[in-house]
């Protein structure tokens, strides 16, 4: 692990003693991919980062908050918006003995060790964590603005651009002879006995 990396951190000032507590603030360019296909961060982007790192028994908790810019289109509209992203996490970095004399035989653990992250020569790497946290906290259906209308079914027209915007309605070819249909050109003949084939 490269400790020279923006979003590695070292641990030593910790110095395993429960308790210790040591708080970073910094503020890094945002790696590549830090987002959904509508919305995300772009890369290179400032990424303000604050956190809290506290030794326990097991490694160093890891809790923080992210903020970045955010970059993408409106779902409805497709009009490019900006907004801030804001993600909180907190994650158990496992010190790399932890298993040793906190593990319990029980089913399990070994899926359970895949989904740890370790500590390696004091040193943890952020990235993933936060790539989970800012990934989750962006919206699915980002749009421009709660009331935006959207876009013209018909022609792609900007609806909030031209709130007038309306087509005649269109009929459909199958309804069509309807409209010429007038109920008082077929006024019902009224029966007479024998005229029914049944009844023949």
């Amino acid at each position: 692990m490269d400790h020279r990396a923006p979003l590695v951190f070292d641990t030593r000032e910790l110095g395993r003693r429960p308790g210790a507590l040591k708080r970073i603030t910094r503020s890094v360019a945002a790696p590549e991919g830090l987002g959904i296909e509508v919305i995300g961060v772009p890369q290179g982007a400032p990424l303000e980062l604050d956190l809290r790192l506290e030794s326990v028994m097991e490694g160093v908790l890891v809790t923080g908050t992210a903020r970045a810019p955010l970059e993408g289109e409106c779902v409805r509209c497709l009009e490019p918006l900006a907004q801030e992203a804001e993600a909180e996490f907190q994650e158990l970095f496992s010190y790399p003995d932890a298993g040793d004399w906190t593990r319990t035989a029980e089913p399990g653990d070994d899926a359970e060790d895949e989904e740890r992250l370790f500590l390696e020569d004091d040193l943890f790497d952020l990235e993933p964590v936060l790539r989970d946290a800012v990934v989750l906290s962006l919206p699915l259906q980002p749009v421009c603005r709660e009331d935006c209308p959207g876009l013209c079914p018909e022609c792609g027209v900007r609806l909030a651009d031209d709130p007038e915007h309306h087509h005649d309605t269109a009929v459909d070819i199958r309804w069509a002879a309807l409209r010429d249909f007038d109920p008082a050109d077929h006024k019902k003949t009224p029966r007479t006995r024998g005229d029914d084939p049944q009844e023949k």
